[in-house]
């Protein structure tokens, strides 16, 4: 089913063509007339604004919306609290990821599931069968992120509560220009950032007033393609680009936070998973590349003259002045300084395993601690 956000128009506006590769059946402003790079220093520096409406969200509701949610994943969703988020890991019977999500609750019986292209709702619909539950694709609301370290000041005074009191991963109901949302702390750049849950017909008054507002704090509007570059500095997965191997593990890319070992709940994947802890064929490790340019997904990691792991995601980080690499590499090369060469069809060069994230080593920008 081929959806649009309504922001399309100003997505025009600003230079996009709306003509390219879409993601979850969404036309997608990957560029801008603007300079990708211009757009990374704004939101590393100031503050970028993302439509990311082409996030799946399902709203989950009933006497077993709990029940249902605990099921589908392998978090213990029985200790999250209303007003709180949490990613986690979403596995098929094999105990393999089969999908990016975040579990939102709202209330005891009220979730919406934002999730991306991967086997969500064919996992609900065989989980609830049975259950008093309704599951409903969202194919309405739009989600506008604010992401930089002025995103707190542009956007409080909107509001009518104290966003600074919102911690990480949570969110609450709010008004802001005269409209009902829900505003999340969160976001995918490695920067202090929001989101903000709207109604579609309410997105574009939104927009415009967001701009409007943080443009004298230098606040412009941003590409998925500068998105896509400051989630690899930060060095945070997308699947399924992140598990090119389909049946990628939580403890091969990083992920065993995505598990509750103490989970006493059933869940798809949970003998699996928990019995393939510990046997891990590579480890998901970042790759400073010796090259002016990005190098290519899908090049070959060579040791030796050996293949030994595989390049999953590449950019050329002009903000950090570094040719990047999220790659997949057999355990016994995945320590920090080994040297290795990547081998692509376009770009060929050496390189060196390198600690991650990037850029905040500490994630201080997201999770800032007191005395810091």
């Amino acid at each position: 089913m081929s959806r649009n956000s309504i922001l399309n128009e100003r997505h025009r506006a600003l230079g996009s063509r709306l003509d390219g590769e879409t993601w979850n059946d969404m036309p997608i402003p990957w560029s801008y007339d603007s300079d990708v790079n211009d757009e990374v220093v704004a939101v590393r520096s100031k503050a970028g604004l993302y439509d990311v409406s082409a996030l799946n969200i399902v709203n989950v509701t009933g006497p077993d919306a709990e029940k249902l949610v605990d099921q589908l994943v392998a978090r213990d969703i029985t200790r999250l609290k209303p007003g709180s988020s949490l990613l986690a890991a979403e596995l098929n019977e094999a105990g393999a990821i089969c999908d990016d999500i975040m579990v939102i609750r709202d209330s005891a019986t009220e979730f919406r599931l934002s999730h991306g292209s991967g086997q969500t709702q064919e996992n609900l619909a065989r989980l609830s069968a049975g259950l008093d539950v309704r599951v409903e694709p969202d194919l309405g609301s739009h989600i506008l992120s604010l992401q930089g370290p002025k995103s707190l000041a542009v956007l409080k005074p909107l509001l009518d509560f104290d966003l600074a009191s919102l911690e990480y991963f949570q969110h609450k109901p709010a008004s802001i220009f005269g409209r009902q949302v829900y505003i999340a702390r969160g976001g995918y750049s490695g920067e202090l950032g929001y989101e903000v849950y709207c109604r579609a017909e309410d997105a574009v008054l939104i927009w415009d007033g967001i701009l409007k507002v943080g443009t004298p704090s230098g606040v412009i509007p941003a590409s998925w393609n500068s998105l896509e570059l400051t989630r690899i500095e930060a060095a945070l997965l997308f699947f399924p680009f992140e598990m090119p191997e389909g049946d990628t593990t939580p403890w091969e890319v990083n992920m065993g936070w995505g598990v509750d070992l103490d989970k006493k709940g059933s869940y798809t994947g949970k003998e699996a998973v928990l019995a393939l802890k510990g046997k891990e064929r590579i480890h998901q490790v970042g790759l400073v590349c010796r090259s002016a340019v990005a190098v290519e997904a899908g090049a070959d990691i060579i040791y030796q003259g050996k293949k030994v792991g595989v390049i999953t995601s590449a950019s050329y980080s002009r903000y950090l002045m570094q040719s990047l690499a999220l790659a997949h590499i057999a355990p016994e090369y995945s320590g920090n300084g080994t040297a290795v060469q990547v081998s692509g069809k376009q770009v060929s060069c050496d390189a060196y395993v390198a600690p991650t994230p990037f850029y905040d080593p500490l994630r201080l920008r997201t999770h800032p601690r007191a005395g810091v």
